[in-house]
This record gives structure tokens, C-alpha cells and sequence, in this order.
């Protein structure tokens, strides 16, 4: 039996804030990833929700990235919240070819719809997902309140299942639990949606996005609520992604670090995160 492994991570790899305390004091501006895959093994791709990669950058990743690292790749705004996932064949088929040199490196595909997509908007979601490029995994974030109880969350789901596309599990419950204290985090409880976090996945491959607030023990209880879940879901087979946020993420990694080392303590066999590059001595120290 293969040996369970979670995949953790933060919504960017790159934070300059970061070097000397979680990266490398001599991290180059553009070789973070190289330096953030020897700490976590995965991350959120949120910058092709703005703009496609050019090739070369593709190609840059790919050689940067460990193996059995994964990235979870959001789909460009233009097809999900312009395009509305109506009539966006071709545009997919683009985008995927374009990141097909990462090959097993990609952990899925997101969709990741506006709130304003609805039960209305049901049959272009299943269009999409039957004419999908089939060679990669896929999921689906939501955030139409209809989504999260009664007919129209066992309608998505029973949807999802006949696809084999999970939904991403947006826990928001964090950020909303207590008013926030910086501008960082009024930006975040303007922009995230306040909706009931679900806990139950869809496939084997559960993705779950953790929204934490200003203050870190806030945080860190809403993180420590997904231990004992991730760990019943490894034991049972599945092969979880879990994403750590803050509103300013400078502390991120070592969310994802300290989550996987608190599954890891129910969890005796988890596969071990890399092992991580030195510091420089000025900056060697507790990564908490």
C-alpha cells in the first residue's frame, strides 16, 4: 500500500518577505520556487487566473519544481468569470496545452466561478466539465450561496461525482470569526465570500483552501479544526491538498508546515515533506 501523502502549501511561492526566514537568504528574485518546493509541496497557481504563462516561464517552473511536487492551477478569469464557461472549448484546450510541459507536476485545474454563478448557470458548468480536456484532474470552486445547502449543493455534488471533478472546500470561517485589525485583512473580508465550510469531499483527491484572520491564534484554531478530518481522509485513501492563507501571508509556510506536522502526529506513516534548504547562518532559527 502506497504511503499517504498530503500535499501542503500557501497561495504563492514567492514572497520576498519570506527570504531569510523561509527561503534562503540568497533566494534570486524568479528561483523561489526552486528554494518553496524543498519546503512545501504545493502550491495555489492564482496568477493564471490573471494572465496566461508565457512558454518559457512554463518551462522555468518545471525545471525549478521537485518531483512529487504539485501546483493547483486556477483556470484564466477570461473563461470562468467573462466567458462565464460558455462557448470556451478552444480557450481551455489553449490553456492546458500551454501547461502541459509540468505534466505530473499539475495537481488539477481549477474553475473557480463568481459568486454570481448559480443554479442558473448549472448547464454550462456540465458542458464544460464533459468537454473538458480529460488528461488532467479538475475541480470546481463555488460561491453562490444556493451551493451550500438543500437542492442546489446535492445537485453540484451529484454532478461533480458523475465527473470525478472535486469541489474545492473554501473554509472562509476563520477570517469571519473575529473583525479584522489591518488593512490587509479589511481587503480580505471584503473580497472572500462569508459561506458555511463544507467538510466533505467529492473524490479521492480532496482540495481544501483555509482563509485565516489577523490574528493567529483565530488562525491557527481554524486551521486545527481540519486535523483530525485530513487525517481520517489519509486513512481512508485519499490523497489531500490543503492551501493556508492569511491576509498579509507572511507567516503562511510555516501554517503548512505546522499542519502537516499536527496530521503527521495521528497520521504515523505520512510521507515527509523535502527536506528543506539552509538558511544563511544570519537568518538560521526556528521557522515558527
Amino acid at each position: 500500500m502506497a504511503q499517504p501523502t498530503l500535499h501542503v502549501g500557501c497561495p504563492m511561492w514567492a514572497q520576498r518577505a519570506w527570504v531569510g526566514r523561509f527561503l534562503p537568504a540568497d533566494t534570486a528574485a524568479g528561483g523561489e520556487l526552486s528554494a518553496y518546493s524543498r519546503l512545501l509541496n504545493a502550491v495555489e497557481g492564482n496568477t493564471t487566473f490573471y494572465a496566461a504563462p508565457t512558454p518559457a516561464t512554463v518551462d522555468r517552473w518545471r525545471e525549478q519544481a521537485l518531483p512529487g511536487f504539485r501546483f493547483v492551477f486556477k483556470v484564466p478569469k477570461h473563461i470562468t468569470h467573462e466567458r462565464r464557461l460558455r462557448g470556451v472549448d478552444a480557450e481551455l484546450t489553449a490553456f492546458c496545452r500551454l501547461m502541459e510541459p509540468l505534466g505530473e507536476l499539475i495537481g488539477s485545474f481549477t474553475l473557480q466561478l463568481p459568486p454570481s454563478f448559480g443554479p442558473d448557470d448549472m448547464a454550462a458548468l456540465e458542458n464544460a466539465l464533459r468537454r473538458r480536456p480529460p488528461a488532467w484532474r479538475w475541480s470546481v470552486e463555488v460561491r453562490h450561496p444556493a451551493f451550500f445547502t438543500g437542492a442546489g449543493r446535492l445537485a453540484l455534488d451529484a454532478m461533480l461525482r458523475r465527473f470525478d471533478v472535486e469541489r474545492v472546500l473554501l473554509d472562509t470561517e476563520p477570517l469571519f470569526e473575529r473583525p479584522p485589525t489591518t488593512d490587509d485583512g479589511r481587503e480580505e473580508w471584503e473580497q472572500k465570500p462569508r459561506l458555511r465550510a463544507l467538510r466533505e469531499p467529492i473524490t479521492a483527491q480532496p482540495i481544501v483552501r483555509i482563509i485565516g484572520n489577523d490574528d493567529p491564534t483565530v488562525t491557527a484554531a481554524g486551521v486545527a479544526v481540519w486535523t483530525p478530518i485530513v487525517a481520517q481522509w489519509l486513512r481512508h485513501g485519499r490523497t489531500p491538498t490543503v492551501f493556508l492563507h492569511t491576509p498579509d501571508n507572511s507567516g503562511t509556510p510555516a501554517l503548512a508546515l505546522a499542519f502537516h506536522a499536527a496530521v503527521g502526529q495521528l497520521v504515523h506513516d505520512l510521507q515527509p515533506l523535502p527536506s528543506p534548504l539552509p538558511l544563511s547562518s544570519k537568518a538560521q532559527g526556528s521557522l515558527f
